[in-house]
C-alpha cells in the first residue's frame, strides 16, 4: 500500500491544541484525525472541513462534526503548505465566541513573532 502524496503538513503549534485534543473522547479524536488527513492529502479541501474566517487576516477553522457534536480547530497557513495548529473548542451556538478567535489570533501572533 503505497502513501498517498501530502499537499499540506499540519503540525502542531506549543501544547494549545494539544490541550484540547486530549479531552475530547476517542471517537471525535479519530475524527479529528481523519479529517487532518483529508486536509494534508486533497489539493482543493471542501468549506465543509476547512474554510477561511473572515476579516480575520488569515485564519482557517478546521471543521469536524460527530453525530451532533460540532468542533472547530483555528490555524493558519505558513508558507503555503504548512498548517499551524492553534485552540479548538466544541461548538455550541451558530456564532464563533469571539473571545475562541482572540485567542486564536494571539496564538499566530505569538508563532509569527517566534519565527522572525
Amino acid at each position: 500500500m503505497s502513501e498517498k502524496p501530502k499537499h499540506r503538513t499540519i503540525i502542531f503549534y506549543k501544547d494549545y491544541f494539544e490541550n484540547f485534543f486530549v479531552r475530547q473522547r476517542s471517537k471525535v479524536q479519530n475524527k479529528i484525525i481523519w479529517t487532518f488527513d483529508l486536509i494534508e492529502e486533497l489539493l482543493r479541501i471542501p468549506e465543509t472541513y476547512l474554510k477561511n474566517i473572515e476579516d480575520t487576516g488569515g485564519l482557517y477553522e478546521i471543521r469536524v462534526q460527530v453525530g451532533s457534536d460540532i468542533f472547530r480547530i483555528f490555524c493558519f497557513f505558513d508558507q503555503g503548505q504548512l498548517v499551524v495548529l492553534a485552540n479548538g473548542y466544541q461548538k455550541k451556538s451558530q456564532k464563533v465566541p469571539k473571545k475562541e478567535i482572540e485567542k486564536a489570533l494571539k496564538i499566530k501572533k505569538e508563532y509569527e513573532s517566534e519565527k522572525r
